[in-house]
């Protein structure tokens, strides 16, 4: 059923992925498997949109959340490079950060979702995130909602907008063109923050979730409520071209399983060298490891732990028998899960969206038996 390749010893992988499309119950989507540097899986199955387009090798969809991994490694290469630390202030770096009571904010509290700037103060629609000043000055302005550190409290949007800004300061490029320059160019991968071509052929149609995030019975003053309510997302964001011209670093990338892979596979070789190219060191690694934040959610409303930007493994998400492994995923359902320990990599893109949360398993089917390759 699926094109591409599987090594034999994930030849599990494979089977789980075909059989939704056998049943008839997935429209279209990738997987892609790297262990200790090799790309041993590599599969795509199904339609690319729904006029039958076949998905192929180059298909490339919308990532939603699975953009943040291209945000926080190029946070990350930044502070491998010295240029600045996980301890710095936000405002060593960007001094009008420091406005409202947040000075002591950490680059690692963004990271962590506990800077307190979960969500927007002012009433905002989806178009308003497309002008990158306001956002960020409004941000620089607003007083955190928590204590910064004392908890996290997913930051689904403002986290992109937060971490861009930093980039630029330190680096003088935008987040996007930094990944595209020191990243996915480097790599070969057909990966994008954003699309400076909003009409290319290889892009898929991304099916929205037959439902959207019920948020009737949130508070609305409460910081869930003000979250998740502001602004709200139907799912059909990514097939305007206005959405994909945009710069949204947490949310707005394209790729598929491949390019997700080839891009984060350097954390999961911990510093190793791929292809004489070494892009982090095992020490920056173990630093996006360290547990920041470890507790019930404000927003999720789990038990998540936080390392730099990533998620290890909690109680209300095990997603690998590693407590240091490295993940995250997009909404609808894209996932990646990063081991340094077994030098492994599993990504998940696929295009029908699912409503979210653990009701979709899709993704995490696929990483419990890439395991089997190598345990």
């Amino acid at each position: 059923m699926a094109d591409g390749h599987c090594d034999p010893r994930f030849s599990l992988v494979e089977m789980i992925f075909d059989e939704p499309f056998e049943a008839g119950t997935e429209r279209g989507g990738s997987v892609a498997v790297v262990h200790d540097g090799e790309l041993v899986v590599d599969l795509w199955a199904g339609d690319a949109d729904s006029e039958g387009r076949p998905w192929t090798a180059e298909t490339i969809v919308g990532l939603w959340s699975t953009t943040k991994t291209f945000t926080f490694l190029s946070v990350l290469v930044l502070a491998d490079r010295g240029l600045l630390g996980l301890d710095d202030t936000v405002a060593d770096h960007w001094p009008e950060f420091a406005a409202s009571g947040k000075e002591a904010v950490t680059v690692g509290q963004v990271m962590s979702h506990t800077s307190g700037l979960s969500g927007f103060d002012r009433r905002v629609g989806v178009i308003d995130l497309y002008d990158w000043e306001a956002v960020v000055s409004g941000l620089a302005a607003q007083p955190p909602w928590w204590e910064p550190g004392s908890r996290s409290g997913y930051h689904p949007v403002t986290q992109g907008f937060l971490l861009g800004e930093i980039v630029w300061r330190v680096d003088g490029r935008t987040v996007d063109q930094f990944f595209r320059d020191e990243i996915a160019g480097p790599a070969g991968a057909n990966c994008h923050i954003r699309l400076d071509d909003p009409v290319r052929p290889e892009i898929g149609e991304l099916l929205p979730p037959p439902e959207v995030v019920d948020v009737t019975g949130l508070d609305p003053h409460s910081v869930a409520g003000r979250t998740v309510a502001n602004p709200r997302f139907t799912g059909t964001e990514p097939a305007t071209a206005e959405w994909r011209r945009a710069l949204l670093p947490a949310a707005g990338g394209f790729g598929n399983a491949r390019s997700v892979a080839q891009v984060l596979s350097p954390l999961a070789l911990a510093g190793r060298s791929l292809d004489g190219r070494q892009l982090i060191s095992d020490a920056t690694v173990g630093a996006a490891q360290q547990v920041r934040s470890d507790g019930v959610d404000l927003i999720l409303e789990e038990h998540i732990r936080f390392g730099a930007g990533f998620s290890l493994p909690s109680p209300d998400a095990p997603f690998s028998p590693n407590p240091e492994a490295l993940s995250w995923g997009g909404w609808g359902g894209s996932l990646v899960v990063i081991d340094p320990d077994q030098a492994l990599l599993v990504a998940y893109v696929p295009n029908r969206m699912a409503p979210g949360g653990s009701e979709d398993s899709r993704g995490q089917s696929l990483v419990d038996v890439a395991y089997a390759g190598v345990l």
